[in-house]
Parts: C-alpha cells; sequence; structure tokens
C-alpha cells in the first residue's frame, strides 16, 4: 500500500487561520489592556501679589485668589512683608509660590554707570533669590539691563552679565533658577539675541522668563518660542492692543495670539506656570481673569 502523503497548507489557508487567531486574541484582551494616549497636565496659572485689590492681609488675599481659581501668586522681593506671614497664608490656602520678582531692577539696573548702585542692585537680587528659596520658589525673574542715552547697549550687556555672575554659587546653593524677561528696557531685542546672553553665561540654572505680551508691539511672539526652546522656564501672561489702547485691554482682547502661542509652546514640551501680570482689580475681575486664562490654557 502506498502511505498518505501529507499536503501542506495553501497560502489562502495561512492567511485565514492568522486572521482568526487575532480576531480571537483582541476578543479575549480586557479592555483595561487597550492602550489610551497619556492625560496631558492641565497648566498652573498665577498672578503677580499686587494684582489683587481685595483683602486686607496676606491670607485673605490668598484666600480670593485660591477660591477665583488660581494655584499660584508670584511675590516681589524684596518687599517688606513678614516671611511668617507669607508662609502662613500659603500653609493656610494651599496656594504655591512658583517665584519671586525682583523689585528693584528697573532703579537700581544692574547696567548702571554707578558701581554703587550695581551693589544695590546685585544686593536685592540675593535677597530676591533667597526669598523664592524661603517661600518653596523655583525662580527669580530679572531685567538684567536698561539701555538708556548714558548707559551704552555695550556696557549694559558686560556689566550685567559680570553682576549675574556673581549670583551663580547662590543659585547652585539654593537649586533656585534666575530668569531673565523680555521687557521694553532697550535691550534683548529680539530672540537671538536673548539666547546667546542666556547661553553666554553657561549655567543650566539661567533662563528665560517669557512675556508674549511684551512682543505684539514689535512682533509676533509665537514666532520667538522655537528659537529659545528650552530656555523658557515660566511665561507671564497679559495682552496688547497695537491701536491706542495698549496694555489697557483685557485679555484676549487685544492682539496677542495667545493659540498660536500655547501651539508652539507645546511643541517645545513646555507645561511650566503662566502668570498673569495686568491691572490689579476686585474678587469679580480676578474671577473672570482666571477664566479667559483658562480659554487658552485648557484648549
Amino acid at each position: 500500500m502506498t502511505p498518505m502523503r501529507m499536503q501542506s497548507p495553501t497560502r489562502r489557508e495561512i492567511l485565514a487561520s492568522a486572521i482568526g487567531a487575532a480576531a480571537f486574541a483582541s476578543m479575549a484582551m480586557p479592555a483595561t489592556a487597550q492602550p489610551t494616549a497619556p492625560l496631558r497636565r492641565a497648566p498652573k496659572k498665577a498672578v503677580k501679589y499686587g494684582m489683587v485689590a481685595e483683602g486686607a492681609s496676606v491670607l485673605e488675599k490668598f484666600e480670593i485668589l485660591r477660591d477665583c481659581g488660581f494655584d499660584g501668586v508670584e511675590m516681589d522681593s524684596p518687599n517688606g512683608i513678614a516671611l511668617d506671614e507669607v508662609l502662613a497664608a500659603k500653609e493656610k490656602t494651599g496656594l504655591q509660590i512658583p517665584g519671586t520678582v525682583d523689585s528693584v531692577h528697573w532703579d537700581k539696573p544692574l547696567s548702571a554707570n554707578e558701581e554703587s548702585v550695581r551693589a544695590e542692585g546685585l544686593a536685592a537680587l540675593r535677597t530676591a533669590i533667597s526669598d523664592c528659596k524661603r517661600y518653596g520658589g523655583t525662580s527669580t525673574l530679572l531685567v538684567p539691563a536698561v539701555v538708556k542715552k548714558d548707559v551704552r547697549y555695550g556696557d549694559a550687556w558686560s556689566r550685567s552679565q559680570a553682576e549675574i555672575r556673581k549670583v551663580l554659587p547662590l543659585l547652585d546653593e539654593l537649586e533656585i533658577d534666575l530668569l531673565i524677561e523680555n521687557v521694553w528696557n532697550g535691550f534683548l531685542l529680539g530672540p537671538t539675541e536673548l539666547a546667546r546672553f542666556v547661553d553666554e553665561l553657561q549655567h543650566p540654572r539661567v533662563g528665560v522668563h517669557f512675556d508674549p505680551g511684551n512682543l505684539v508691539k514689535f512682533g509676533y511672539p509665537e514666532h520667538w518660542v522655537p528659537i529659545l526652546g528650552k530656555r523658557i522656564k515660566k511665561v507671564d501672561v497679559k495682552d496688547f492692543s497695537r491701536g491706542k489702547a495698549g496694555f489697557g485691554v483685557e485679555l484676549n482682547e487685544g492682539d496677542t495670539d495667545w493659540p498660536s502661542v500655547m501651539k508652539e509652546l507645546r511643541a517645545i514640551g513646555y507645561d511650566g506656570w503662566f502668570t498673569a501680570e495686568m491691572r490689579s482689580g476686585d474678587r469679580a475681575w480676578l474671577k473672570d481673569l482666571a477664566s479667559r486664562m483658562d480659554s487658552f490654557l485648557r484648549g
């Protein structure tokens, strides 16, 4: 008797078998095993302390901000406010203090012609950095120089960098970032210039506190974001109208294209704080401001 010859499966049979196995595996896989996109963390929003018009004490002001939907508040420093009062308000409300703002960098700039003025400015900067650590924050905002008729651009560059280098060891010791803000100071007039100024300091704790609203008069802030990239560690929020109103417009009623700015910030992976820097207002105005910020932060 001739033995029976085994036939190899056809290509069609192999394909049908594979499809069937895949379908079975898919039905057997529990729903929880299906891949899901990671949830994006909601951006945290804050205001500058001086924007809170209501409240007789630090605690009352912090409570108003918490009730209006804010996550934090930036403090000026030096400020003359008792440290214990600030820390108690922070503890009772759960509000965070993401950073401090050097309160004398306009009046006593690190670019001043007078060495004594630069020394006063440097002492104030050290205080602002130290206060930031005491508050539990992570950064101090600095306007590094002010160019004037009698303060030449090149001198402003070299003097301010020389003074900033004196606080670099303190930044390391306290683990605080020093962030340069783009403002109307006749200095660092483009994104590549700002990036160069920061990079020349050659320190990982020196970065940028980016303010899109300050750029609208001269250009388009969203163009700056890809160039500054990871140097951006904090963002200020305001609006600006190229018409007569200027900074007098409410948020989202001027020419700052916040949706485009947010698109570029997300593209570089920014997920830090957004701090409003606008006029002061009462509880109702602050609540409305929080909603206006949410319109593009959560979009």
